[in-house]
């Protein structure tokens, strides 16, 4: 934690230094989200493709560090009918989540770098952060998609079941990334970052099946419905109930791989780069 807290302060260090480096960026962004989690356990940009798009903010504070504010929006989504397990097919469970995220992140450069001089064009770069997400599980039932969470599938909000998880929390995004200039004011960057999370609830799914008779009475007949949506039973019987559902010991994590178009702001391109 403490390399943590010091690679994110790294950068405060260098506002002192040659001001000639420093300069600013405003950008636009464009991608894919995937998630990793109990219905999609390890296929990198596996699930379903959904559009991520999003606004970002960049103090390049010198040529090699900078701080990045971000706002990102994107949906995942994945489906037991396409995995190669065929315990996940038998579960037969799907769903879809919208995630909207707030993110602060320290970017160290590998070469000098700096958007619009040509001496400093490209460089990769590794990055590091903290961000706020929320999300909003959905399932999708005789065609229409209803949100998870308040239907405590896994008995949360029952006499089986503990609370509800939250639908809102924090997370540590990480990655590598490629920055080139275009024009004298125009850099594009392309991005590949997971994101570390404290929940494992991104999918609706985590621990047991519970009864679906407690949740039909308790939860609504519609939560017994999505909860447990197996070709089989288990045991050969039509309920699942105290099997597993999900991989509890196991956090999901999610990804925005994008690519951003940006704009230096503030200093005119026929500025000597020298001074």
């Amino acid at each position: 934690m403490r390399f943590l807290v010091l690679l994110l302060l790294l950068p405060l260090s260098m506002l002192s230094q040659k001001k000639f480096e420093q300069s600013h960026e405003f950008g636009i962004v464009g991608g894919t989200a995937y998630y990793i989690g109990d219905i999609n356990p390890y296929k990198h940009f596996g699930g379903e493709k959904k559009l991520a798009v999003g606004l970002m903010y960049r103090s390049n504070l010198s040529r090699r560090w900078t701080v990045k504010g971000s706002f990102t929006y994107g949906s995942i989504q994945a489906n037991d009918a396409d995995s190669q397990d065929p315990w996940m097919v038998n579960r037969n469970l799907s769903f879809r989540n919208e995630i909207m995220e707030g993110a602060l992140t320290a970017e160290l450069n590998f070469f000098n770098y700096q958007i619009g001089n040509p001496k400093y064009p490209i460089s990769p770069y590794l990055f590091l952060g903290l961000a706020y997400y929320k999300h909003k599980p959905q399932a999708q039932y005789q065609g229409r998609y209803y949100e998870l969470q308040p239907l405590g599938t896994e008995g949360q909000g029952t006499t089986e079941g503990g609370d509800f998880y939250a639908l809102n929390g924090i997370s540590w995004p990480f990655g590598a990334g490629l920055k080139i200039n275009l024009f004298s004011i125009v850099a594009v960057s392309f991005e590949w970052g997971m994101r570390k999370t404290y929940t494992d609830y991104l999918d609706d799914v985590s621990g047991k099946y519970v009864s679906p008779a407690v949740l039909s009475e308790e939860n609504g007949v519609l939560s017994a419905l999505l909860a447990d949506r197996s070709l089989r039973g288990e045991d050969g019987t039509t309920s699942n109930a105290g099997f597993s559902r999900g991989d509890a010991g196991r956090k999901d994590w999610y990804n925005f791989s994008t690519v951003t178009l940006s704009i230096r702001l503030g200093k005119a391109p026929t500025t000597c780069w020298n001074q």
